[in-house]
């Protein structure tokens, strides 16, 4: 048995499951998601929780097993509390700002960048700190790499930018220069 997909999902007040046509779709208070699901895996209603079981023993379907109850769990969250990544930008004169709908950043480089803000994600910026927030996990987390791939944390002086809780490797620069 997977030790991920054996676990229930629990779902919150104010959430709602449904399960049609290989279509799994979560409604809550912060919004709506939709997932397609494979056929091998079954999902079973029990009020206050969702048990995900898999109709044979193959690795493939075990694999399956464990990811689509991560995917359903990720989707409860997300509608109910929603998910966020925040990004430290580090470095003399870098800074952001959000203006309507974009995302106004000076990085050191010649020519200042302009973050487009997709739909369905919000973005609050102060001068050294991003807030990336959304319900779909997945895409907070891909607009938060795209953000940070504009300048990636740099070893020796650490500037760039960063994700909260990353650490950056420091190395030391030359020596014996006299």
């Amino acid at each position: 048995m997977s030790r991920i997909g054996k676990i229930p999902v629990k779902v919150p007040q104010g959430v709602k499951v449904a399960f049609a046509n290989e279509l799994i779709t979560v409604e809550g208070p912060k919004g709506k998601l939709a997932q397609k699901y494979h056929p091998v895996i079954t999902f079973e209603d029990k009020g206050e929780e969702i048990v995900v079981s898999r109709v044979n023993e193959e690795k493939q379907t075990k694999a399956f097993h464990g990811l689509y109850r991560n995917l359903l769990n990720n989707m409860v969250t997300g509608v109910s509390a929603g998910f966020s990544k925040t990004l430290i930008i580090t470095g003399v004169g870098y800074r952001a700002e959000v203006q309507g709908n974009l995302l106004f950043l000076s990085l050191g480089y010649s020519n200042d960048i302009y973050f487009g803000i997709p739909e369905g994600i919000a973005i609050t910026a102060e001068t050294t700190k991003v807030t990336v927030s959304g319900i779909d996990k997945q895409r907070v987390g891909e607009i938060s790499a795209q953000i940070r791939k504009l300048r990636p944390p740099e070893p020796y002086k650490g500037k760039g930018i960063r994700y909260e809780d990353e650490k950056i490797r420091r190395k030391v620069g030359k020596s014996g220069v006299k």
